[in-house]
């Protein structure tokens, strides 16, 4: 089972992770994390013997700042793009992004967005802290689903019929059980 010292110690050995989380240092983006698809699909490529990072995948990173617009942060993602073509960035800007989900409201910070993403798997963050630069991360559901290769609903998706119509679309849509055939996909009763 893998903890959050050993995960630390795979995202530092990481030559692109690490690269990855010095660049997002450097965009001075307030509340700025790696997240999601980037992280757990590393944890699992490397559980399951594949090359850790894929090139092609998603470089998610979000961050939270009131005062960036929609449209300043669809440019910062292209000017991001521009500067360091090696990575496929998508860059989102949380204070909008609870209007992607029905019957959410704002959220307060990044932590806070993490915590509401739809699956648990999906639910991590990683960054330098901006005062030490050690990494540190955001572990809302702990490690077990992903050490696991389960597909679950955050508490905040699984207690809404609608929620749960977006979780179910978006597993469908992301295809992850062609890539790890040992995902199990858990739907609450």
């Amino acid at each position: 089972m893998l903890n959050e010292a050993a995960l630390k110690r795979l995202i530092i050995q990481q030559p692109e992770l690490f690269e990855i989380l010095q660049i997002t240092a450097t965009l001075n983006l307030a509340d700025s994390w790696l997240c999601a698809g980037s992280l757990r699909n590393f944890i699992w490529n490397k559980l399951a013997g594949r090359p850790p990072f894929d090139q092609q995948s998603d470089v998610d990173i979000i961050f939270f700042d009131r005062t960036i617009s929609y449209e300043k942060t669809v440019q910062l993602n292209r000017q991001l793009r521009q500067a360091q073509p090696k990575y496929n960035w998508e860059l989102k800007n949380q204070a909008f992004m609870h209007h992607h989900n029905p019957h959410t409201a704002p959220y307060h910070s990044s932590r806070d967005a993490i915590r509401h993403f739809p699956e648990r798997c999906t639910a991590i963050g990683a960054r330098l802290n901006p005062r030490t630069q050690q990494l540190e991360l955001f572990l809302p559901y702990g490690l077990a689903d992903i050490t696991r290769f389960v597909i679950a609903p955050t508490p905040y998706f699984a207690n809404d019929p609608e929620k749960i119509a977006v979780f179910k679309q978006r597993v469908a849509k992301k295809t992850w059980q062609q890539q790890w055939p040992q995902l199990q996909i858990v739907l609450p009763q």
